[in-house]
C-alpha cells in the first residue's frame, strides 16, 4: 500500500492537483499531507477544501507553521509572509480556518511518524537541515520512518551501520531502498513552492511493503499559479518564487 507524501502546498492548487493525479496514477492508496497547506499562494480555500476531503477519506493531515499562523499571528515571519498570511486569513471561510486549527502537530502510525518540522518539539518549527538535527527528530519520533516537510528540499537522512547519520540527495524518479533495520528521515519536498531553482512540483511516494521510497518532480502550470498570485495582489516575491523555483 503506497503512501503519497505531500508537504508545503502553500495555496498552490495547480501544483497540488498535478501531484495528486500523478500519485493516483502511480498506485498510491494512502495520502499524508505534512503541513503548510496555505501561505504564499492564491488558492488557500480550494487547497484546504481538497485536503479536507482527502482527510475525510482517511488521509493523514498535519499542521504547519503557516497553517498555525492563520490562527495565531507569528512575529517571526517577514513582512511579505505576514502580508500573505493576513490575506489568507481573510480569504479562508470559517470552516477552512477551523480545519487548519484542528490539525495535529504530529501523528505516529505504526513504524511511521508524520510531522511538518522536527519531531523534537514540533511546534517550535525547527528546520531539519543537518544529519544531527535529523537524528534528534528520529529519536523523538521513536519510529523507523519519519516524514517531514518545512525545508522545501528533497533529502533522505539515514542511520549508518555504526550509528552515524548521513544525508543522501535522491534522483527524482529513482526508487531508493529503505530497509527497516535502519532508521530514516525523508524530507519530501514542496508541492507548491520548491526553492532549488526548478519550478517543478515535488512530492514523494513511500512503499512500506517493498521498503522503498521514490522522490518525484513534476512539471505543472506554474505560470498560471504565479499569475493568480499577482492578480490577488499578493507580494511579487511569491509569484517570482513560483515561476523560478527559488
Amino acid at each position: 500500500m503506497s503512501i503519497a507524501l505531500l508537504s508545503d502546498v502553500h495555496g498552490n492548487i495547480e501544483a497540488l492537483n498535478a501531484c495528486l493525479k500523478h500519485a493516483a496514477e502511480s498506485g498510491a492508496e494512502r495520502y499524508a499531507f505534512l503541513g503548510d497547506l496555505v501561505g504564499y499562494g492564491a488558492d488557500p480555500e480550494e487547497v484546504v477544501a481538497t485536503v479536507a476531503r482527502w482527510t475525510e477519506r482517511g488521509a493523514v493531515s498535519i499542521k504547519g507553521n503557516h497553517d498555525e499562523a492563520v490562527e495565531k499571528r507569528a512575529g517571526y515571519m517577514n513582512d511579505a509572509t505576514k502580508e500573505s498570511i493576513e490575506w489568507t486569513r481573510r480569504a479562508l471561510p470559517a470552516e477552512g480556518r477551523a480545519y487548519l486549527s484542528s490539525l495535529p502537530f504530529l501523528i505516529r502510525d505504526g513504524a511511521m511518524c508524520f510531522v511538518h518540522a522536527s519531531a523534537a518539539l514540533p511546534a517550535r518549527w525547527d528546520y531539519v537541515d543537518t544529519p544531527a538535527v535529523a537524528q534528534r527528530s528520529v529519536e523523538a519520533a521513536r519510529t523507523t520512518y519519519t516524514f517531514s516537510g518545512h525545508v522545501h528540499d528533497q533529502v533522505l537522512y539515514f542511520e549508518g551501520a555504526q550509528g552515524k547519520w548521513s544525508a543522501f540527495n535522491p534522483t527524482p524518479g529513482s526508487p531508493v531502498p529503505v530497509r527497516g533495520h535502519r532508521r530514516w528521515l525523508a524530507l519530501v519536498g514542496s508541492v507548491g513552492q520548491p526553492r532549488d531553482g526548478r519550478p517543478a512540483a515535488a512530492y514523494t511516494l513511500f512503499d512500506p511493503a517493498r521498503e522503498r521510497i521514490t522522490f518525484y518532480r513534476l512539471a505543472y502550470d506554474h505560470i498560471t499559479a504565479a499569475r493568480k498570485i499577482r492578480s490577488a495582489g499578493l507580494p511579487e516575491a511569491h509569484a517570482y518564487r513560483v515561476e523560478k523555483g527559488v
